[in-house]
């Protein structure tokens, strides 16, 4: 396979990545049915970074995938670098592609003198060189319009909604929001599921102290229920495990947890160990590895979303289509099965 994808005699098309988890970029490659254009990148003694493409890209549409997870401030440096070095090298198009987009929750100011990070990002991308932006499930939707250029904002709700609807009894099942925010989202699912009833947590969050949220009650009808709760992602798991004690509490039959993104960061594993959900559900937009795999964690990749949404953008095509799930020759799959 080549690893420039031939479109039209006029369009070229190139995928690269970083170094933070080439294994999706491969997987995704592998979806276009073409090959990751080899890149040379290491680091300097002194902690710089250098990058450099070992094939030419003149004229070339071309997808640079990092994943922002980890040592974030790094591999999001990595990335902007690589978007420089496609810049000055006549790339005709750039588009990140950011499976997790970093300082996606700081997207406003909560306090005085606080800084809107998640806008500072998208600005140095901008000033990069990037035409546009690929991510999936922005914590705040709103954060597209921060960047001056198109966002494709994918969403793995089809793909997760799928998985559930082959694998939970529906009749007996209940959407959860764990917060008044995400209310809209588990509106979209819970119709989706064909009118399924819902239910929301009610809880508060402290803005001076990180990752840390209180549940008050619920509102609805969770007793005997199936209970789904759905989110954009799992951090360090303290508040969405609190929520699964709550629904217990409250006489929930099961719980599951459903979020795209599996941080997994600090005590996530051992309070996810503990806290009796049925089943943990994520995406792969960041690595989960081996050591933070449990018994009932199911890890659905995310390689088919973002090829056919690398494909759409190379053809020109619509993503909105993708909001009602994948072509079938993108069909996904559970890598851990």
């Amino acid at each position: 396979m080549s690893t420039i994808l031939e479109g039209t005699p006029d369009k070229r098309m190139a995928l690269v990545t970083g170094r933070a988890y080439p294994e999706l970029a491969k997987e995704v490659a592998d979806c276009l049915g073409t090959q990751v254009l080899e890149t040379t990148a290491y680091d300097f003694a002194n902690g710089e970074m250098y990058v450099r493409y070992t094939e030419p890209v003149r004229g070339a549409d071309v997808f640079v995938l990092q994943c922002h997870y980890g040592d974030i401030n790094k591999w999001i440096m990595e990335q902007l670098i690589m978007v420089d070095a496609l810049k000055r090298a006549s790339a005709r198009t750039i588009t990140v592609v950011a499976p997790f987009m970093g300082y996606s929750r700081q997207d406003k100011k909560h306090q005085g003198r606080e800084p809107i990070t998640a806008r500072l990002v998208y600005d140095l991308f901008r000033t990069a060189g990037a035409n546009r932006i690929m991510t999936v499930d922005l914590h705040a939707a709103q954060e597209q319009g921060f960047f001056d250029a198109p966002v494709d904002h994918l969403t793995a709700t089809p793909v997760l909604i799928d998985y559930v609807r082959n694998h939970l009894p529906l009749p007996n099942t209940t959407i959860v929001s764990p917060d008044a925010g995400r209310i809209k989202v588990s509106e979209q699912w819970a119709a989706k599921l064909g009118g399924l009833p819902l239910a929301f947590i009610h809880k508060t969050r402290d803005t001076t102290r990180p990752n840390h949220a209180v549940a008050h009650g619920i509102i609805g009808e969770v007793e005997g229920r199936d209970c789904v709760v759905v989110d954009d992602m799992i951090d360090t798991a303290g508040t969405i495990c609190e929520a699964v004690r709550t629904l217990k509490d409250a006489g929930a039959k099961s719980v599951t947890l459903v979020a795209t993104h599996g941080l997994l960061s600090g005590p996530a594993i051992e309070r996810l160990r503990d806290c009796g959900a049925r089943e943990i559900v994520l995406m792969d937009t960041v690595p989960v590895p081996e050591e933070k795999r449990l018994p009932n964690m199911t890890v659905l990749s995310v390689a088919p979303l973002l090829a056919a949404g690398i494909r759409s953008v190379f053809e020109e095509g619509s993503v909105a289509t993708l909001l009602e799930g994948l072509p079938d020759d993108m069909r996904p799959r559970n890598i851990y099965a």
